[in-house]
């Protein structure tokens, strides 16, 4: 059983790395779409800050992951990998068709439904970090409009008497500065919640590992008030990889096809993606980065005229995040019975 433990770890590595192969969009998309980086530059940048997160952030989003969503009292190995491979089958599926659906939400689904499979709906914990959560489905996206707008009404109003050259050479700039912030963010959220699943798998197991030395003594965790170092290390590493190979099909989607975007635009929507999800991190809330920063670009587009962002587009993106949950739930609460029935546990 240590072995099917290690398993399910190394396989919510692998989705944290597909998280931030799918994410990595919202990390690169603007600074490529606005041509500040070339597509490489772009995700050797991102894939930097993303790790640089491991020493700037804590671990609040974890910990609510952990212990805020289902009953840690009816969690096991079985119920941790169902929702991991419900999360993944559907970040695939997004993917493929390049929807900048949420990792995050998929997470959250899968570790439900596959809760659910097993409990019912005794298994899960209805409280405030699922009011936060769902919550943050529509406030994180108005969030990102809303800040992405202020932003750039305050940048035209800055700078209309300043020469367009002069303003475009200083937001190229500026928009590294902005990308460097967002992908910090991405990394202080996203990376937050693969390490959640994790701790909560190994407090699950702590009986298997309890006064073992060695290798497999390093997966003993008695509690979920702390996230063991080489859990946080393995979640930042696995993110910042999965960015740095890039999801080119939603890098085109998030960065040409919703609005046109020129650096002062990139800039905006980064800096305004950047400011909503760190303040989650800091509250401990796992928002979307793929909502936060699909809205800040949606804003940013809105201030030159509302034809200016491709409301059909729009569209089929939400109708992606309200299924999410739901669809991943699903897939996981599948995965969970078939489970159960390969590996039962006693």
């Amino acid at each position: 059983m240590e072995y099917y433990v290690l398993l399910i770890v190394v396989v919510a590595l692998i989705f944290d790395f597909i998280n931030g192969f799918h994410d990595s969009a919202n990390s690169i998309a603007t600074i490529v779409g606005t041509r500040v980086l070339s597509p490489l530059a772009a995700v050797v940048w991102a894939a930097t800050f993303n790790f640089a997160a491991a020493f700037v952030v804590g671990t609040a989003v974890a910990k609510a992951v952990a212990t805020g969503f289902v009953d840690v009292n009816i969690v096991d190995q079985n119920v941790v990998f169902g929702g991991l491979i419900g999360a993944i089958v559907w970040n695939l599926i997004t993917w493929w068709f390049g929807i900048p659906s949420s990792s995050s939400h998929a997470l959250i689904g899968g570790y439900a439904g596959a809760a659910i499979s097993k409990a019912g709906l005794a298994g899960l914990t209805f409280g405030q970090k699922w009011i936060e959560t769902l919550s943050a489905i529509i406030l994180s996206p108005l969030g990102g409009i809303l800040v992405g707008f202020i932003l750039m009404v305050i940048v035209f109003n800055t700078f209309k008497n300043v020469r367009y050259a002069t303003s475009d050479r200083f937001f190229r700039v500026m928009q590294l500065v902005s990308s460097a912030a967002l992908s910090l963010a991405h990394g202080a959220n996203d990376a937050q919640k693969t390490m959640g699943i994790i701790l909560g798998l190994l407090v699950a197991s702590q009986s298997l590992f309890a006064g073992q030395e060695g290798f497999f003594g390093f997966f003993y965790v008695a509690n979920s008030d702390v996230v063991p170092l080489w859990v946080e290390l393995s979640a930042y590493t696995m993110i910042s990889l999965g960015t740095l190979f890039g999801g080119w099909r939603i890098v085109h989607t998030m960065g040409t096809r919703i609005t046109k975007l020129r650096p002062v635009g990139g800039f905006c929507a980064e800096a305004g993606g950047a400011v909503v999800i760190l303040i989650a991190s800091k509250l401990g809330i796992p928002i979307s980065t793929t909502h936060t920063i699909t809205g800040a670009i949606v804003g940013v587009g809105a201030t030159t005229r509302l034809r200016a962002v491709r409301w059909g587009l729009a569209g089929r993106i939400v109708w992606a995040w309200v299924l999410t949950i739901p669809a991943a739930a699903l897939m996981a609460a599948l995965s969970y019975r078939l489970l159960a029935l390969l590996v039962p546990i006693s």
